[in-house]
């Protein structure tokens, strides 16, 4: 009798039960595995035991060190703060028994009510009371300019970065100075003029009518045009009574003059580093120099000379009766500075970008400006992410060195504060310091996530 083999295929119909993940893989338990006991409880050899140990010694000891150091901030900064003073009775509110307060002996914390009376001036500085409306409105301004372009719903995002850029500082600059400035109607005409002229000759230096000298040149021509009509349509614009009170910068000061010459430093270094950047790598030779000279320059100057230097020597070699504002030159020595950093984060993105590029934008017989704008640049600003917020981040940071030179930053107003003998204690200083490092953390960390984010969403649009 012969037999036959049958195979049998068998078809699920029926979803399996989903069971629940491992032990060691989920939760608590899950959690210490794979942070904690998969580096220590490898005891297989010598060396993996030594090993082992070695990492949970280490991981004990920082575990308390870290933990403890926490607890104690915690608690000076929280539990053993001093939040209030119902009384008013100033310093008192933050003093021992054996100073003449209320609070324990052994009592150490944070004194709140001291931070919160010179709020104001930590903020603002000694900007006039009835005015702060104009910097309360600056800054919602702005603030509302900001997350309408971080909102990726709202409409018209290209519309409002445009307008932040261009109409926003004016209306700004306005609203903190009162405007009303002097000027001069026929030296604004003449410089106009000038502009104007300096844009047609670059116009026609790029189309190839004065020479190739001109033509090498002519987008820096039409651009220095360009900048004196814009810089000179901005005087008249701040000649202009809009019936505010003048309000001069040696009234600015706290939080409001770290934003200022923050925000500007950022926003101006980031196309000037670009511009100095792309001469760096031309092919003239004049602009490559220029540019390599500029950056080495402020590159080996530290910035507390920068900033020593334009508040003492430019007067210097400015003519008789011309000044600048202290916070004017102050602005143009960080924009300076920052800008020759920035130039190195971009040309770093720069020479990332592989070779084909470049020639894929010339095979497709586009000009050197247009490449650069849609190819070249997206993706070295791209690769350059991190780098260019962490030179953000430090040159927020750096501001606090504008105290030498007799601006208020934050910091300065906090040591101002700490000054006061009202409120005299022995955590006065340590309160400041605190609140002063939280600012900072809280706007540092802020723009470091954000850059994150950019990174995360560049990846996957480039992985698509």
């Amino acid at each position: 009798m012969t037999q036959q083999s049958h195979n049998l295929v068998f078809v699920r119909e029926i979803d399996a039960e989903t069971l629940p993940p491992p032990l060691n893989e989920s939760g608590v338990r899950g959690w210490l595995w794979r942070n904690f006991l998969y580096s220590v409880m490898d005891y297989s050899s010598v060396g993996a035991s030594i090993r082992s140990l070695s990492m949970l010694f280490f991981t004990v000891l920082v575990s308390y060190v870290g933990l403890t150091q926490i607890w104690s901030l915690i608690d000076f900064v929280f539990l053993s703060a001093v939040w209030s003073d119902p009384t008013g009775i100033k310093r008192e509110a933050c003093w021992t028994v054996s100073q003449g307060g209320s609070l324990p002996n052994d009592w150490r914390g944070a004194c709140w009510p001291f931070i919160f009376a010179k709020l104001k001036f930590m903020t603002y500085g000694p900007y006039p009371m009835g005015e702060l409306w104009r910097v309360n409105v600056t800054g919602l301004l702005g603030l509302a300019g900001i997350f309408w372009l971080l909102i990726e719903a709202l409409p018209y995002r290209r519309i409002v970065g445009v307008l932040l850029l261009t109409a926003y500082p004016v209306i700004a600059l306005i609203l903190l100075t009162g405007g009303a400035s002097d000027a001069n109607y026929v030296n604004s005409g003449a410089y106009i003029l000038v502009g104007l002229a300096l844009i047609t000759v670059g116009r026609l230096g790029q189309r190839g009518l004065l020479g190739v000298l001109v033509s090498d040149f002519a987008a820096i021509i039409g651009f220095v045009g360009w900048s004196l009509i814009g810089y000179q349509v901005l005087m008249l614009i701040f000649s202009v009574d809009v019936g505010l009170e003048p309000v001069g910068t040696g009234d600015w000061g706290g939080l409001m003059i770290t934003l200022v010459v923050a925000v500007t430093g950022i926003v101006v270094s980031l196309p000037l580093g670009i511009i100095l950047a792309l001469g760096r790598r031309s092919n003239m030779p004049v602009a490559r120099l220029l540019c390599t000279i500029f950056i080495e320059f402020w590159r080996g100057v530290p910035l507390i000379s920068v900033l020593f230097m334009a508040s003492v020597m430019i007067p210097l070699f400015m003519p008789e009766g011309v000044n600048f504002d202290k916070l004017m030159r102050a602005l143009i020595g960080v924009m300076l500075f920052s800008a020759a950093y920035m130039a190195e984060v971009v040309r770093g993105g720069l020479q990332a970008i592989d070779k084909g590029q470049y020639e894929a934008a010339e095979a497709m017989g586009l000009t050197y400006w247009q490449s650069m704008r849609q190819i070249i640049l997206p993706q070295a600003l791209t690769h350059v992410i991190p780098g260019i917020v962490n030179t953000f981040i430090g040159l927020f940071k750096d501001t606090t060195l504008v105290s030498i030179i007799g601006l208020f930053d934050l910091l300065g107003a906090g040591k101002s504060a700490i000054a006061d003998a009202s409120w005299s204690s022995p955590v006065q200083a340590i309160s400041v310091y605190l609140f002063v490092g939280f600012i900072f953390f809280i706007f540092c960390f802020g723009m470091s996530r954000y850059s994150i984010f950019m990174e995360n969403k560049l990846s996957k649009s480039r992985s698509h």
